[in-house]
C-alpha cells in the first residue's frame, strides 16, 4: 500500500515505512517527532524546478511534466523503483511538508510509482 501523508500530520502506526521526498528539512520539526524511517533528498525536485513552482496550483499541470522528467534520471528512478518493490511488501508513506495535499512533489511520485 502506498499513500501521502503532510509530515507535520502526526505518525501514525498505519503508516508503515515513512519516507520524506522533499529536498529541504520541514521547518521547525525536529527529527524525532518527524519519525522518518528514510529521508530520499534525492528524489525530491531539483531546486530550480522547485523554486520555479512555488506550490503555484496554476503551475501544476507543467510542473508535473517537468518533474516526471526529472524522475527519469537514473538515481531518481532508482530511488522510485526501491519505493515500489517496498511498497509491494508493506505500508509505506510518501511524506511532504507543503500546505497543499493535491499540488505537490509527493503527490506526483505516488502516480509514478503506481503506473508501474
Amino acid at each position: 500500500m502506498l499513500k501521502c501523508k503532510r509530515i507535520y500530520d502526526p505518525p501514525e502506526a498505519t503508516d508503515g515505512y515513512r519516507v520524506l521526498v522533499d529536498r529541504l528539512w520541514p521547518r521547525g520539526l525536529t527529527k524525532e517527532r518527524a519519525k522518518i524511517d528514510e529521508w530520499m533528498k534525492d528524489l525530491a525536485p531539483s531546486d530550480t524546478l522547485r523554486r520555479w513552482f512555488s506550490h503555484d496550483p496554476k503551475k501544476w499541470d507543467e510542473f508535473k511534466k517537468r518533474y516526471r522528467e526529472e524522475l527519469k534520471n537514473p538515481t531518481k528512478a532508482a530511488l522510485l523503483a526501491q519505493l515500489r518493490e517496498l511498497s509491494r511488501r508493506q505500508t509505506v508513506t510518501i511524506l511532504y511538508s507543503a500546505r497543499d495535499e493535491k499540488h505537490n512533489n509527493a503527490v506526483v511520485v505516488r502516480e509514478m510509482i503506481k503506473e508501474r
